[in-house]
């Protein structure tokens, strides 16, 4: 699964790693994160065909859910079942987004009840879009959420010994057609619910400093020395 990530990357690197991406014109619109928590906003690229960073709520509300509470139990979404799951089926069809990201964490089973965080992201330290679904729910009060999922997988041979799922990171080939406003039909987008060349990627352990939420510094991504202590940047 994936349950925290990261997108500390500045306006610069993003419009390099996504120079197609209408950005906003203000630098400062974009806060660097180190520990993105679910129900929180995330950047968003939605197959709208406007191609521009927004942001959506963190969890899945499907449009016909009486209470956006259930968005808090939609933070992934299965590959292998999406065509089949009520919740993501039709999204999966005809509402996909890129969600913007360079890193997330996995937590490792360490001695007895320990579990040891991991910091996991690309090799060559640039940001990337995890595969997404979107929706928007309307409350009786007329207010607008618009929220998403970030589709899961089976993990690579790297990150396997972390966790048995990871998420589904799309290389920047399959931008185009998992952002195409028009419907598909899930048999032409089901080959990229795939995991990430496993050579592509690296691991490291952190500190547990990042299992709460409200920590959200940049302490969250710095490498434990042989210690157990957080090593200088």
């Amino acid at each position: 699964m994936c349950g925290r990530f990261t997108l500390w990357a500045d306006l610069q690197q993003l419009a390099q790693a996504f120079p197609w991406v209408q950005m906003p014109d203000d630098p400062a619109a974009i806060t660097p994160r180190y520990n993105i928590a679910p129900t929180q906003p995330v950047a968003v690229v939605a197959n709208t065909g406007e191609n521009h960073l927004d942001y959506f709520v963190w969890g899945l509300i499907p449009s016909w859910a009486k209470d956006p509470s259930i968005g808090n139990r939609m933070i992934n979404a299965r590959g292998e079942t999406l065509a089949e799951k009520p919740a993501f089926r039709a999204a999966y069809r005809r509402r996909r987004c890129l969600i913007l990201a360079d890193g997330f964490y996995e937590w490792q089973q360490g001695p007895g009840r320990t579990k040891i965080p991991h910091y996991i992201h690309l090799k060559s330290g640039e940001p990337f879009a995890f595969a997404g679904l979107w929706e928007t729910w309307n409350s009786p009060l007329g207010d607008t959420i618009l929220s998403c999922t970030i589709i899961t997988t089976d993990a690579n041979e790297r990150l396997a010994s972390l966790h048995h799922r990871m998420p589904v990171i799309l290389p920047e080939s399959a931008y185009e057609r998992w952002l195409d406003p028009s419907e598909r039909k899930p048999e032409e987008l089901d080959d990229l619910i795939a995991p990430y060349p496993a050579e592509e990627m690296d691991a490291y352990p952190v500190s547990t400093v990042v299992n709460s939420p409200a920590n959200d510094v940049p302490e969250c991504v710095a490498p434990l020395t042989e210690h157990g202590q957080e090593a200088l940047f």
